[in-house]
């Protein structure tokens, strides 16, 4: 049977099957895909997952479901791009994947996939022994159990965690899991289920480096504490602080600390915990001449109401506590429930003049070719675009692992 010349929309289509084969972390969010062209640089809405609390007794608790939207900027436009002899138009689509596109939609996706680890620096919610790979079931364990106490939802739980890890966690799984799993889960990454945690290995975990953090940091003020509310867009606060070392770069975006007597409650059944409450800093900071510093944290401190998260708001001269050691980077493996962390992608427009082009889209996923031909050489030039952005939509839902 004679080989059928390929169409863009046929090469288009097999690029998304390929991408979608290859998604790990990304099939591991929340994805939101919607018809309406965007470019980059673009803020768009999107629906959240709703949430809800149970009330107790038999009186009627209605629960305002109006905070299920977000916006996303749209903030990148991948691509690859790529040239082929016009004769290898007329091979079968099997063998122009293989030479052409499984390549380029590798490298696509570990470029989305890096992006959505490094939502990382918006997660508060830490466990672990920076400096030490979790080597062990107590070690993965310690996450879970975390979001157990932020009384996060046991299903859709998933895990991303850096090769050291994920080598290190399996080798002591390796003869329970083989008793009652199939050795096929141990590949493309796959770890399989282990503590309720759909856990995959992945190269595109982030490393974070802790900030100087010089000087010996104090809560500035007592009653430094909020209010949440429907109306409120971030769940952040700024946090008035001194006894840093003076003019220096002292904290970096994604630093989680703790203050001196803290604790975090557990958000269903408004338990004090025996943990203490965890902030993660949202910007780099700096102190000023007089070791003073006002951080942008998150999540905002909220002492009472149906958002209570903290026993009690900081006290004056109360110690702050940074993670991990000065200007040294750690893995940041994550544990989380699916909808903490959103995909969102939208279609890109055809630009008049691309006679050769198409746009196709997959389970949520949307990918443009554009192709022209070169009549100097005899060569076809080809372009891949997709259009996406992240967020941490519910970092609440997360724990970091540290390694």
């Amino acid at each position: 049977m004679p080989n059928e010349i390929l169409t863009p929309s046929v090469i288009a289509k097999e690029a998304l099957v390929l991408l979608e084969n290859k998604l790990g972390m990304a099939k591991r969010v929340h994805r939101n895909y919607q018809n309406e062209f965007a470019k980059i640089g673009d803020t768009v809405t999107i629906r959240k997952p709703v949430r809800f609390t149970t009330r107790s007794g038999a009186t009627y608790s209605a629960q305002d479901v109006q905070e299920g939207s977000t916006t996303v900027t749209m903030t990148d436009q991948i691509g690859v791009d790529f040239e082929f002899q016009t004769a290898d138009l007329t091979l079968k689509i099997e063998q122009f994947s293989e030479r052409y596109l499984a390549p380029a939609m590798s490298a696509m996706i570990h470029k989305v996939e890096g992006d959505l680890c490094g939502l990382y620096n918006g997660v508060w919610n830490s466990v672990g022994t920076p400096g030490t790979t979790p080597n062990s079931f107590g070690a993965l364990a310690a996450a879970p159990l975390r979001l157990d106490l932020m009384a996060v939802p046991t299903d859709m739980r998933m895990g991303v965690l850096d090769p050291a890890a994920g080598w290190a966690i399996l080798g002591t799984q390796t003869a329970l899991y083989m008793q009652g799993k199939a050795q096929e889960a141990y590949e493309d990454g796959e770890l399989g289920n282990i503590a309720g945690i759909n856990l995959m290995q992945t190269q595109n975990v982030k490393a974070h480096a802790v900030g100087t953090k010089a000087g010996t940091p104090l809560v500035n003020g007592a009653s430094q504490n909020t209010t949440y509310t429907l109306t409120r867009a971030t769940n952040t606060q700024n946090l008035v602080t001194d006894g840093w070392t003076a003019s220096s770069a002292i904290l970096k975006k994604g630093d989680v600390f703790t203050i001196a007597n803290v604790f975090a409650v557990n958000p269903a059944t408004r338990q004090v915990t025996t943990v203490l409450q965890q902030f993660v800093v949202n910007a780099d900071i700096s102190a000023d001449g007089s070791g003073n510093c006002t951080i942008s944290i998150s999540p905002a401190i909220i002492t009472s109401g149906a958002y209570q998260n903290v026993n009690a708001a900081p006290a004056d001269n109360a110690a702050i506590t940074v993670l991990g050691t000065a200007s040294t980077a750690y893995p940041q493996n994550l544990v989380y429930h699916k909808n903490a962390f959103a995909l969102v992608t939208r279609p890109l427009e055809i630009p008049q003049g691309a006679s050769w082009s198409a746009r196709e889209t997959y389970n949520g996923l949307s990918m443009r070719i554009i192709s022209d031909y070169d009549i100097s050489t005899d060569r076809q030039k080809t372009r891949l675009d997709m259009l996406y952005g992240v967020k941490a939509i519910y970092p609440d839902l997360a724990c970091r692992l540290f390694g």
